[in-house]
């Protein structure tokens, strides 16, 4: 598994953030984030990440919880924008949104299933993602904008990672990555990535 140097990444990303912002929206960030000039929250600790663990009934993947450590959750540079929950909010995304995944399986529940040969494809060939996971999808951030982050416990490789959705609920897809690890790479080298 290849490791991220999440604290220096995060650090940067933070100051590129908080860089581009307006001085107005700057002045509307939180005290502690001006502070410090970071978009992170204290690291958890392990007792913290084991107890959501046991509270949630799975084991969270290696990459996430090193995230955690040093970002318990990460701070969004604007009102509206997603946020990354720390460890005491993460749920599960079917507990606010039953209703509407039902219907969206209901409307699936037709098509042809995806083959795993080509489910397994990330990037921009990857196929439409299997909608009836999202039953068990973990919430880990904050939605906005109809766009929310998720980890999906039904694709686990063989290092424990969980597969990482960045899924867009208007249009009921996402694009997925093998690891949390590997989305958030992605994500924190995108300069037009705003949470």
């Amino acid at each position: 598994m290849k490791t991220f140097d999440w604290e220096s990444r995060i650090r940067e990303w933070s100051r590129q953030r908080i860089e581009a912002l307006e001085e107005y929206e700057q002045e509307e960030l939180a005290p502690e984030v001006i502070e410090s000039g970071s978009l992170c929250y204290p690291g958890a600790n392990e007792e913290e990440i084991s107890a959501t663990e046991a509270r949630l009934g799975v084991t969270l993947p290696p990459s996430y919880r090193e995230f955690l450590k040093v970002s318990n959750g990460l701070y969004s540079t604007s009102k509206c924008g997603i946020r990354f929950y720390s460890v005491e909010k993460i749920q599960w995304y079917i507990l606010d949104k039953e209703t509407y995944i039902h219907r969206l399986v209901e409307l699936n529940q037709d098509l042809e299933p995806v083959p795993d040969e080509e489910y397994f494809i990330y990037g921009d060939e990857q196929a439409y993602s299997r909608v009836e996971h999202l039953q068990t999808c973990l919430e880990i951030s904050t939605e906005d904008y109809q766009i929310i982050f998720l980890l999906n416990p039904q694709v686990i490789t063989s290092d424990g990672e969980l597969e990482a959705w960045y899924y867009d609920s208007k249009y009921g897809d996402a694009q997925r990555y093998p690891s949390f690890g590997q989305m958030m790479e992605e994500i924190l080298n995108d300069p037009e990535f705003l949470p």
